[in-house]
C-alpha cells in the first residue's frame, strides 16, 4: 500500500475504508450488536458487544497506538476492526472489535482490513499482535490462520471472558 493508512480510500466494489469519525459510534455500535445477536454473542455472556465503551469508540482510539477503520458501502458503515495497545503487555496490541455485516462478508474486506491493522501496528512499533475470539465465529477463525495467527494462553484482563481461544501474530 502506497498511501498513508490513515487516509479514506475506495475499494473496488465502491467500499470506502476509513478513519472511524466521531458521527460514525452510533452504526458502528448498531452494527456491531447487529452481528454479535446473529451469533449469539450476547452481552450478559462477556463478549465485546459487553463493552462500556461501545457506543463512543471513536473516543476510545484517539489513544495514543490506537486506530480505528471502517468499511462504508452505500453510505452506511458496514465493518470495521481496530488496534490498540494491549495493557501491561509492552509491544503487543490487540486486533479489535472485528465485525462485518452479512452484506459484505465473502468479499475479501476482512483479509483487506485485518493487513492494513498489522501494518498500522508494524508502523507503530509493535512487535507482536494478539486478538480473542470464539469458536462460534468460525469463517473468522479460518482468516485469522490464514493470517498466520496461532492460539496462544490469554495475556492480560481484556473483560472478554467468553473468548475462549487467544490467538497471536509475530509482526
Amino acid at each position: 500500500m502506497t498511501r498513508p493508512i490513515t487516509m479514506p480510500f475506495t475499494l473496488d466494489n465502491g467500499a470506502i475504508i476509513r478513519p472511524l469519525q466521531a458521527q460514525d459510534n452510533a452504526a458502528l455500535a448498531a452494527m456491531i450488536r447487529e452481528v454479535s445477536a446473529e451469533y449469539g454473542l450476547t452481552a450478559n455472556r462477556g463478549f465485546s458487544v459487553a463493552d462500556k465503551t461501545l457506543d463512543c469508540l471513536s473516543e476510545v482510539y484517539q489513544a495514543q497506538g490506537s486506530q480505528y477503520w471502517v468499511i462504508e458501502y452505500q453510505g452506511k458503515v458496514v465493518g470495521g476492526a481496530g488496534v490498540a495497545p494491549l495493557p501491561a503487555n509492552d509491544g503487543v496490541c490487540e486486533l479489535q472489535k472485528m465485525y462485518f455485516a452479512n452484506t459484505i462478508r465473502g468479499q475479501g474486506l476482512a483479509k483487506r482490513l485485518s493487513a492494513l491493522c498489522v501494518e498500522y501496528a508494524k508502523q507503530q512499533g509493535y512487535h507482536s499482535m494478539y486478538l480473542e475470539t470464539t469458536a462460534i465465529l468460525v469463517e473468522a477463525l479460518a482468516l485469522y490462520e490464514k493470517l498466520g495467527f496461532v492460539r496462544c494462553q490469554h495475556l492480560g484482563e481484556t473483560g472478554h471472558y467468553a473468548c475462549e481461544i487467544a490467538m497471536t501474530k509475530t509482526l
